[in-house]
């Protein structure tokens, strides 16, 4: 078995340094030996027969039930070497990638009711673990470095400016927020816009922390939280905003997505959506994220998204790509999280903080190598909904960022006090 394991790792690693021990106790070294080492060995020989035969789930399993230990690096280090070495996908039979992509409609068949335990399956974990690794705002999506010594505070306040501003949000606007999360972007737009807000979302856990924000900051008038699905919205609205939420819609229902959208928005509206793509053309998810972590999610490539945006009769207005910014977001949630596990570990386990940091750490690496991105499309009815060229965006965000900076003034006068005189 120990040899068998050799020649498959030997197909994979070609640049780096990974040592590996087999359960029988026999070690070997692949790679060209370049860069930090990475050692790793296996548990048992059940183990190794498990990666030969399914890759890219096994992987993830032997790491988090801790049949696979990373002895020298850590994780991340490990799924570097891989990644950089492949690019988004282990080696896998044939057959495996044909069967997944048949079977997919199956995975991604995302009823109301799938759709809801999908959601709570990662969405209502204790707030506190989230705490652990988001910013103050709680942002779980791709935050937006205008530099690269951005913290990440900075980098997903950048993100909610650069929506905002290509939402084009007009004082007392109606606006609807779909997958709003804690609800933090609904807040920034209603706070800065005048706005009236509508955020659904399909979490318990995140409906309950969004309306006790909303109840905190006394702005019951302008934003309101519901526990919905985006298939049962019947207003309509002048702006529509939909941010790492559409991962988790799925290819068979694209069309009701969009006719939804064409449906809810207004004649003169924008709408805003933001998701997880693949650069590399139609695909399928990673089976341990799909069984672990997000089931029943998948990211598209565009040539999937553009076609249901037709179908619905909506005009794209502006596409903009966003490639490593997701990586350096990744980067300080493992980071946060790694500073902080020892409290993870008390909320859960340590098999669940094996989980996570082989989560965060493959999602990092995914962004880093293997062909993921995020894209922001700017939609319309009307091909004069917007300006003619991207200037308005740049304006925009200058007016918000002094917003910004004098609002976060008043919170550190607020919190010193007023100065004494003598």
């Amino acid at each position: 078995m120990s040899e068998i394991l050799r020649k498959f790792l030997q197909r994979i690693v070609h640049r780096g340094t990974l040592d590996v021990t087999s359960a029988s106790g026999k070690s070997f070294r692949l790679g060209d030996g370049s860069g930090k080492p990475v050692a790793v060995r296996f548990l048992d020989p059940a183990a190794e027969r498990s990666l030969l035969f399914n890759p890219e789930l096994a992987l993830g399993e032997l790491y988090t039930d801790g049949r696979l230990v990373v002895t020298g690096g850590s994780v991340y280090d490990l799924l570097q070497i891989l990644s950089a070495n492949l690019g988004h996908q282990l080696p896998i039979a044939p057959t495996h990638q044909i069967g997944r992509r048949l079977v997919r409609w199956l995975h991604q068949w995302n009823s109301r009711d799938r759709s809801s335990r999908n959601v709570a399956h990662h969405y209502d974990l204790s707030e506190r673990l989230y705490d652990l690794f988001l910013d103050h705002d709680q942002q779980y999506s791709c935050a937006y470095f205008e530099a690269p010594d951005r913290s990440l505070e900075e980098a997903q306040l950048a993100k909610q400016r650069h929506i905002a501003a290509k939402l084009l949000i007009e004082p007392g606007a109606r606006l609807l927020d779909i997958g709003c999360g804690w609800g933090g972007l609904g807040l920034y737009i209603a706070n800065h816009f005048d706005a009236e807000v509508t955020g659904i979302t399909l979490s318990k856990e995140q409906l309950r922390v969004a309306r006790q924000r909303v109840a905190d900051a006394k702005m019951e008038a302008k934003a309101d939280f519901l526990l919905q699905d985006y298939r049962d919205v019947r207003d309509s609205f002048d702006r529509i905003v939909s941010v790492g939420m559409f991962e988790h819609v799925g290819v068979g229902y694209y069309d009701a997505f969009f006719g939804k959208i064409g449906q809810l928005l207004s004649r003169d509206g924008v709408m805003v959506l933001h998701s997880i793509g693949r650069m590399d053309g139609p695909g399928s998810t990673n089976p341990w994220i799909d069984k672990y972590i997000f089931p029943g999610g998948y990211a598209p490539a565009l040539s999937e998204v553009l076609p249901a945006i037709e179908r619905a009769g909506l005009i794209v207005t502006d596409v903009e790509i966003l490639r490593l910014h997701y990586a350096e977001t990744l980067k300080h949630w493992r980071e946060r999280f790694q500073s902080n596990r020892n409290v993870a570990a008390s909320l859960y386990d340590e098999r669940f903080c094996r989980m996570w940091e082989f989560y965060l750490a493959a999602s990092e690496t995914s962004f880093r190598h293997g062909g993921l991105m995020v894209f922001q499309i700017q939609l319309a009815k009307r091909q004069d909904a917007v300006p003619l060229t991207r200037d308005y965006i740049v304006a925009a965000e200058t007016k918000l960022r002094a917003d910004d900076a004098a609002f976060a003034r008043t919170l550190a006068e607020s919190a010193v006090g007023p100065a004494q005189t003598v």
